[in-house]
């Protein structure tokens, strides 16, 4: 079975545009060249990478099925392209609220993924700046990460203060 490690995409892989705010498109989406460093870590280290976002903005309305499968699309290449990177998959919620059991702090996207691509979530690990990415990571049965900065309070197996701790936190997986 495979190891994967899951990230939350705004935050971690791109720049967040801020709380109930959302890219709309692929204009407006700014990869963080610190998370191509924190992918190449994973990778090198014979970990598949899949992205699991909460997208709530296609439920309202804010942003179209096809502008996100388009920013999604456009990602994977460009992480190819440029920098001869691969994501496994990238798994998306873009319902509201209790709507469904993919959304995160649900484990639906994780465990989907899992079914999908035969990943040992045991063995696996999710990442990601919020509080529900570490529950959704750990009803899972992943280990977690939060990237936060000091003093903030996680209930994840482990916290980074920035991308660049997330690396170095990355670079000592088994």
């Amino acid at each position: 079975m495979r190891k994967c490690v899951f990230f939350d995409r705004d935050g971690i892989v791109n720049r967040s545009p801020g709380p109930d705010r959302y890219v709309k498109d692929w204009s407006e989406f700014e990869l963080l060249p610190e998370f191509v460093d924190v992918l190449r870590v994973v990778r090198e280290r014979g970990y598949d990478a899949v992205i699991a976002t909460n997208q709530r903005g296609v439920a309202r309305g804010m942003v179209s099925l096809e502008a996100l499968h388009d920013i999604h699309r456009r990602l994977r290449a460009r992480l190819a392209r440029e920098h001869g990177l691969e994501l496994l998959d990238v798994f998306f919620c873009p319902h509201e609220e209790g709507a469904c059991d993919c959304r995160k702090p649900r484990p639906g996207m994780l465990t989907a993924a899992a079914a999908r691509h035969g990943i040992d979530l045991g063995a696996s690990w999710m990442v990601g700046d919020d509080e529900r990415d570490v529950e959704a990571g750990r009803r899972a049965g992943c280990r977690t990460i939060r990237v936060a900065p000091a003093g903030v309070a996680t209930a994840a197996d482990f916290r980074a203060d920035d991308l660049a701790a997330l690396r170095a936190l990355l670079a000592g997986l088994p």
